[in-house]
Parts: C-alpha cells; sequence; structure tokens
C-alpha cells in the first residue's frame, strides 16, 4: 500500500495557498473567523457564492475515513478529499492510499476501508469474500478513463500502435526486446517496458482488452502499483514504452508522449473527446468507487459521499479524466437516501 500525498502539485499548492490565506484571516481577525471561514466554504461549495444568510449552517463533524485501491481513481478522490476538509468539514481526516484496484479490494472486503477506489468492476471472488465478512456495499461509476499508451518524448519514431502490435509486444511469452522486432521499420534500440503490477485494475483492464484475458500478460517489465514511478520511469529512458490512466498522462504531458491506438479504424489518440464518444478503442474504461453500507451510518462517511457525488464531476474534469452523466451522480446519490 502507498500513501501519496502530492500527485497533481498544481492543484496542492493551490490549495495549501488558499489554507494560508484562511488562516492568517484567522489570526488578524480573532472571533470574526468562524463567520469568515464559515462564508467562505459556503459559497464555495455551492457555487453561487452567496452569504451564509441564505444556506443553513453546518454541522461540525470529526472522524477519520479510510480510503485506497486504485492509482487510477485516486487522483479524483484526492481532490475531493482535499476540497471536503477545505470547503466542508475541516475535522474529518480523509485518508486515501494506493495499493491498486485488486489490493484495495482486499482491504474494502475484510472491513479495513471503507471505500475503495476501482478502475474495474468488482470480481466475484471479491464480492464472496465482502458477502462471507458480512460486507454490503454499493457502487458508484466517477468518471471514464482512457487507459495511455506512452513513449519517452525522444521516441521519434512512434506515434501509433496497432492493437495487434501492443499483443505482440505485452503478450504472455512475449520475448521482443527491440523495437525493430515490433514493426519493420523501426530502428535498432531495446525496448523496455512499464506497467502497473498485478493487483492493479489498469493492468486487469489492459490484458483482457490486449491479450484477450485478464491477467495474461509477460512478466519481465518494470512493474509499480503507482503510476507516477511508471511516468517517471518512461519519461527518463527513451527506449521506454509503458501504460497508465490518462489523467498522470494529462498532467505530465511535458514528461512523456502519449501513443495513439489503432484498433481499425484508424489511429485514435485519448483526449476527452475521443474518451467520452467511444472512438477511442479499446482501452476506454469506466471507473468506480465502493462504498461500505455500514459505514454510512456513520456521518462523516455518509457527508463525505454526499460531496463526492456533489462536486466529482467538476474534479473528475480537472484532474483530467471524462466525468460520468449528471443522471449517474443522481443515481449514486439516490442509492444512499
Amino acid at each position: 500500500m502507498i500513501s501519496v500525498g502530492k500527485i497533481f502539485p498544481a492543484r496542492h499548492l493551490a490549495a495549501a495557498g488558499l489554507m494560508i490565506i484562511v488562516s492568517l484571516i484567522a489570526v488578524a481577525c480573532g472571533s470574526d473567523t468562524t463567520s469568515t471561514a464559515t462564508s467562505m466554504n459556503s459559497a464555495t461549495s455551492s457555487g453561487t457564492g452567496t452569504s451564509t444568510d441564505a444556506a443553513p449552517a453546518k454541522d461540525t463533524l470529526t472522524g477519520t475515513i479510510e480510503i485506497d485501491g486504485s492509482s487510477t481513481v485516486f487522483p479524483v478522490t484526492e481532490a475531493v478529499a482535499e476540497d471536503f476538509r477545505l470547503y466542508e468539514q475541516s475535522d474529518v481526516r480523509v485518508n486515501v492510499a494506493i495499493s491498486g484496484t485488486g489490493g484495495g479490494f482486499k482491504r474494502f472486503t475484510t472491513g479495513e476501508t471503507d471505500i475503495s477506489n476501482a478502475s474495474r468492476h468488482i470480481k466475484e471472488k471479491e464480492r464472496d469474500q465482502a458477502k462471507e465478512n458480512g460486507i454490503e456495499f454499493i457502487e458508484m461509476r466517477v468518471g471514464t478513463d482512457g487507459l495511455s499508451v506512452a513513449v519517452n518524448p525522444d521516441n521519434d519514431f512512434v506515434d501509433c500502435l496497432t492493437v495487434e502490435e501492443l499483443n505482440k509486444i505485452w503478450a504472455p511469452g512475449s520475448s521482443m526486446s527491440n523495437w525493430n522486432q515490433v514493426r519493420s521499420g523501426f530502428p535498432d534500440r531495446p525496448l523496455r517496458l512499464y506497467g502497473p503490477d498485478t493487483d492493479s485494475g489498469t493492468f486487469d483492464y489492459f490484458t483482457e482488452e490486449i491479450n484477450g484475458e485478464a491477467q495474461a500478460s509477460r512478466s519481465d517489465y518494470t512493474a509499480s502499483a503507482d503510476d507516477n514511478v511508471l511516468v517517471q520511469g518512461i519519461g527518463g529512458d527513451r527506449n521506454a514504452l509503458g501504460y497508465f490512466g490518462y489523467a498522470y498522462y494529462i498532467e505530465n504531458s511535458d514528461k512523456i508522449k502519449a501513443v495513439a491506438v489503432d484498433n481499425g479504424n484508424g489511429c485514435i489518440i485519448p483526449s476527452p473527446e475521443t474518451i467520452a464518444d467511444g472512438s477511442y478503442t479499446p482501452l476506454s474504461r469506466p471507473l468506480f468507487i465502493y462504498i461500505n453500507v455500514a459505514r454510512l451510518e456513520r456521518p462523516e462517511v455518509m457527508a463525505f459521499v454526499n460531496y463526492y457525488m456533489e462536486v466529482g464531476a467538476k474534479l473528475t474534469d480537472e484532474v483530467g479524466y471524462v466525468a460520468a452523466d449528471s443522471s449517474i451522480y443522481e443515481a449514486n446519490l439516490a442509492a444512499i437516501k
């Protein structure tokens, strides 16, 4: 399990700056600080800019919410957690960790966590594990990702790969170790691979779509549960090829280069438009959070999930994914009422 605090530095710096401003107001204004902070929080979270007279006061909540799972969904959930503490409930601690979708479900189905980030649907064996432990859960879709294939920006010969070529590279037993084995005309240069570990939902999805079976993959590559490690590896290796969630490509587009994918309809580069309209196939996929139903009885968990559904679309877009349709967020909220 990896605990991460700074994946998207620009967003964290902005939030930190606002926290400092609020702290300075507190020092300068003394007893007036509470009403000033409440007014700021209400205006920001509602998006209307209205004063506290127009909104009921929020109950002050405490407690700790434990979240783990997908590195792909992490940026969205971390952004929600950050804003929840900044604008809604500053006394609630929200711990968001990364252990991959599978690793997250291992903890979630034994009751260790309240919420699990997932870049795939829960598997039958994971569902059975939850049932054995008396855990009921709700699945909520929170967006769509375009799983991105990437190379080093100094790579000037790869702009597009076919699904067949990706399969030949990543298939179990593949011995491809040179770029000239991928396609005639590619240079005689070593091919070094980077990808998620076997607990990752990204790994499950990629292997199922590219190799025809989840978890079916060659194993001789640099693997990590942390997509930032993969980004750094590809960014520092001119012969690299790897894959991870779209938000990590967007955040690091100055360090890595996305490769278009040809599934028979021409080369399609991942973008919000091609992910949303389904043309970036077969690597567009839904993103989820799973909530332990019993934990919703805790007011801080219920408040957090409600807030997630209220601001999720905006923050999903902000970190680089495609938000779910508004009707999906509404259905998610209805499921917990």
